[in-house]
């Protein structure tokens, strides 16, 4: 059901066009991977993946409200991440969280065809549609991978470390 295991790096970056590209995997980059295929309770079970995986690197418990702030982002991004999966995508496979010292990447694996992008234009007090455009808004950069090898893409969000 679910697993927790160390994975090799797949690529990184983004094309203009949102498929991914590859640039250099970060030597000290550490990887938590989630498998989500078959569980219920998917969103609440990649929150408390990813809060241990905080805790496990030193940003939880937080002791700043800086730290607070970052960490509480990374779940909300989690959390709009798989959620998207699961409306949009056939539902996620794998969550995947990978930290350095200067930034955490967020990765989740899906079965879906469709490319996610922000609700343009995005409208506050329209029910729904908000999950990219918060993705957007917290993360330093954010994209979508393809692999011609296996069905599906894996979209992917990184956001800065605390100082």
């Amino acid at each position: 059901m679910s697993t927790t295991r160390q994975h090799p790096p797949g690529d990184l970056g983004r094309e203009p066009d949102g498929a991914g590209g590859a640039s250099p995997e970060p030597a000290d980059r550490q990887w938590r991977t989630l498998s989500l295929g078959q569980a219920s309770g998917i969103v609440p079970m990649a929150r408390d993946f990813a809060r241990q995986a905080l805790h496990d690197w030193g940003w939880l418990p937080a002791s700043s409200a800086d730290r607070r702030a970052a960490a509480e982002d990374v779940l909300l991004v989690v959390s709009e991440l798989v959620t998207n999966a699961c409306l949009h995508a056939n539902g996620p496979e794998e969550l995947r969280i990978g930290w350095t010292p200067k930034a955490l990447r967020v990765e989740v694996l899906d079965r879906g065809a469709g490319q996610p992008e922000p609700r343009t234009p995005h409208r506050a007090g329209r029910p729904g549609g908000h999950g990219m455009f918060i993705v957007q808004r917290l993360c330093l950069d954010w994209g979508v991978q393809r692999s011609p090898e296996t069905p599906g893409k894996t979209v992917w969000a990184e956001l800065a470390a605390p100082a």
